[in-house]
């Protein structure tokens, strides 16, 4: 069964700007995760957004970050259009084409992981109000101006698009400080430590239908169990049992909604021990059975 990881080229294409049409696209955007940053702004339309373990609803000239290695899918709210741009980006090319002398301030730690434990404001942004965040039209143009670049492909046009990307960050930057954010006292981490956590989630993702322990998770890491649980910890805000519970929800929930594969087929696949384990998980966490949530979708 595909994995919910997403591969993304941070190589050749650090910076990418796309639009998105419900009507036109495939959609619902089913759930995933990549290492890049997503940010996403609504021009027509409400949606709802999945984003690890909480919901959102996103309407017309709201703004929404994905912070990396986040799962995340997108719905809409009704029938009506739904339409969007957005930014996809390596947050650490970003950081580092940041002048030196600017480091300091400039470094965007509010979109760590870190930041989003308990703090769920810190995802979305609305721009309805001219009057405080001077009206969506500026932060629209940043999106059409890149999207036009990114359709052209001209010389530079990377530069451009990441250098709007870096204007948009700022203003972000700027309205999470005048709401009290210190960029200089937020955590940063271990840079090797957060690079070793983010790859085992890639192997938990790929091997979700086999036995995943703990324990064995932290060798690969080359770590003892309570050093991995607690980076873990640290990085994502739960556990790596737990994470690994969710993954496997995820993917049932994928199952559930775009496959006609009866329970016992997707509790195998999924890495649940039977359909009663599943049963129960996933009533847990959605409040409903996986045949009453099937139906209701």
């Amino acid at each position: 069964m595909n994995t919910l990881f997403e591969y993304a080229d941070k190589l050749n294409n650090p910076y990418e700007c796309f639009f998105f049409d419900a009507h036109e696209n495939t959609f619902p955007v089913r759930p995933h995760w990549h290492y890049f940053v997503e940010i996403i702004y609504v021009v027509e339309g409400d949606a709802i957004i999945n984003c690890n373990n909480d919901t959102f609803l996103v309407g017309t000239d709201e703004l929404f970050i994905f912070p990396p290695s986040a799962v995340h899918s997108i719905y809409s709210s009704s029938y009506g259009p739904l339409k969007f741009y957005g930014f996809k980006f390596d947050l650490s090319q970003l950081n580092g084409a940041i002048h030196s002398t600017e480091a300091g301030n400039l470094r965007f730690s509010f979109l760590a992981p870190t930041q989003f434990s308990g703090n769920n404001k810190a995802l979305f942004f609305s721009f309805r109000d001219e009057v405080t965040y001077n009206g969506c039209t500026e932060v629209r143009k940043l999106f059409e101006d890149s999207l036009k670049e990114m359709e052209d492909k001209n010389v530079g046009y990377q530069s451009i698009i990441r250098t709007k990307i870096m204007q948009l960050m700022v203003k972000l930057l700027r309205i999470r400080m005048d709401e009290g954010f210190v960029p200089d006292k937020a955590p940063t981490g271990n840079i090797s430590v957060s690079s070793d956590i983010s790859q085992i989630t890639e192997y938990i993702d790929a091997h979700l239908g086999e036995d995943l322990r703990v324990e064995d998770l932290a060798k690969q890491c080359n770590m003892s169990y309570s050093y991995f649980a607690k980076c873990f910890h640290e990085y994502y805000g739960q556990s790596c049992k737990h994470y690994i519970s969710f993954l496997r929800l995820c993917k049932a929930e994928n199952m559930l909604l775009f496959t006609d594969y009866d329970l016992t087929y997707i509790s195998q696949e999924t890495g649940f021990s039977d359909c009663s384990h599943l049963i129960h998980a996933f009533k847990e966490r959605y409040g409903v059975t996986p045949h009453q949530f099937r139906k209701q979708h």
